[in-house]
C-alpha cells in the first residue's frame, strides 16, 4: 500500500506550490477556477501516479466523490435498549454499501456540544469528508434539517420526515396506513369501544400511528380511554380498562403491552378472550416470548438499505432522493379475537 503522501510532496513533483495544491483539494469551485486547467490536470496525474488516490480527499479531485456514505444519528448508534431499532437500519445501510462499493462513515463524534448533544454541523463535524449522509433515529433536528435542505446537501432520512423549509427526501414505513388496517381488523371482530395507550404526537412515526388510528374509526365506534403516556403502572392500567369497558387496546410500545397482559391475566381476564391487545409495531426486543402479538412488521432493513441506495443513486446523478413510504406486513398473533359483545367488567 502507498504510503500518503503530503501537500509539500504533491506540489514538489508537479512542480507548483503548495498553495496551488491546497486550493485544487480543499478550495471547492471559486478556488478551482483560479487554477489553470492544465495545472489542475498535473496535480491529479501526479495524485494518480503515486497511489495517492487512495485518499479521500484525492479520490474526490479524480471522479467528484469519495465513495464514502456519512451516517449519522442523534442518538447512540448501539444502544443496548433499542438493539432491535438501531441493528437493521446498520445493516440495511451495509448491505447497500457493500453492493455499491462504497464506504460508511459512522459520525458518533459529530459535533458534539457542551451539553452533550450532536449536531451534523458543529465544530468538530467530519461530514466534509462523506459525499452524502443518511440520516437515522427517531427525533431529528429541524433546523439542520432545514439547512440542509437550502443547502441542497445530498442525505437521506430513514423514516417519514415533516417538510423543513421544503420536501425531505426519505424512506419510511407506512404506519398510518398499516395502524387503519388493525383497526380495520378489530372493527371486522366485532369491537368497538377502544382504548389507545400512547402519545398522539411528538415525532412522525407517532403522530402517523395516532393518524392511522383514528381514520380506522368508523360511526358507532368509541375512543373510550387514550392514556398519553407510556410506561403506565400496569395494574392500574388494567383498572383503567376495565373502568372504560374498552374491549381492545392498542399499544404504541410493546414494552408496554407485555407487563399489561401479564397483570390482566393475573387480574383472572382472558386474553383475547375478555380483552384484546393490538401493538403498533415494535423496536425493542420482548421479553415475553411467550405470547405472539397482534402486530405489524417494520421493514427496516429493508427502508434503510432503499435509502442508502437513493443516495448513491443521487451522488451518482441517476435520480434525486424522493419520498418513499414501504409497507408494513400484518401479523395475527393471537391477542386480538373475537368481541363477545360483553365488555370487560
Amino acid at each position: 500500500m502507498a504510503r500518503r503522501l503530503t501537500q509539500k510532496e504533491i506540489a514538489k513533483r508537479a512542480g507548483v506550490s503548495q498553495a496551488t495544491v491546497s486550493l485544487v483539494l480543499n478550495g471547492g469551485a471559486q478556488g478551482s477556477q483560479r487554477i489553470p486547467e492544465e495545472t489542475r490536470q498535473r496535480i491529479q496525474q501526479v495524485i494518480a501516479d503515486t497511489g495517492y488516490v487512495a485518499d479521500p480527499v484525492a479520490r474526490r479531485m479524480v471522479n467528484g466523490r469519495n465513495n464514502i456514505l456519512g451516517v449519522f444519528t442523534y442518538e447512540p448508534a448501539f444502544p443496548q435498549a433499542q438493539a432491535d431499532f438501531f441493528a437493521p437500519l446498520l445493516f440495511g445501510i451495509e448491505a447497500a454499501a457493500q453492493e455499491r462499493g462504497y464506504d460508511l462513515l459512522l459520525m458518533t463524534s459529530a459535533g458534539k456540544e457542551a451539553d452533550g448533544s450532536k449536531r451534523i454541523f458543529g465544530k468538530t463535524s467530519r461530514l466534509r469528508i462523506a459525499d452524502g449522509c443518511i440520516l437515522l433515529g427517531r427525533k431529528f433536528d429541524a433546523d439542520e434539517l432545514a439547512l440542509m435542505v437550502k443547502d441542497d446537501f445530498a442525505f437521506v432520512a430513514i423514516g417519514r420526515r415533516d417538510d423543513a423549509g421544503g420536501p425531505v427526501p426519505y424512506v419510511g414505513a407506512d404506519y398510518t396506513a398499516a395502524t387503519r388496517a388493525l383497526v380495520d381488523r378489530a372493527r371486522s371482530l366485532g369491537h368497538r369501544k377502544f382504548a389507545y395507550v400512547g402519545q398522539s404526537d411528538g415525532a412522525e412515526s407517532i403522530a402517523d400511528r395516532w393518524a392511522g388510528f383514528g381514520a380506522g374509526l368508523a360511526e358507532g365506534d368509541q375512543l373510550v380511554l387514550h392514556v398519553d403516556e407510556v410506561g403506565l403502572a400496569s395494574d392500574r392500567l388494567v383498572d383503567e380498562v376495565r373502568i372504560s369497558r374498552a374491549t381492545v387496546v392498542f399499544f404504541i410500545e410493546l414494552a408496554d403491552a407485555i407487563p399489561f397482559k401479564r397483570a390482566a391475566t393475573a387480574a383472572g381476564l382472558n386474553v383475547p378472550g375478555d380483552i384484546s391487545i393490538v401493538v403498533l409495531g415494535s423496536h425493542i426486543r420482548p421479553d415475553d416470548t411467550g405470547t405472539r402479538f397482534t402486530t405489524y412488521s417494520i421493514p427496516r432493513e429493508e427502508m434503510a438499505r432503499k435509502a442508502a441506495l437513493a443516495l448513491i443513486s443521487w451522488l451518482e446523478g441517476q435520480e434525486h432522493a424522493k419520498q418513499t413510504l414501504l409497507s408494513c406486513a400484518l401479523i395475527d398473533g393471537e391477542t386480538l379475537g373475537i368481541n363477545k359483545e360483553t365488555s370487560v367488567t
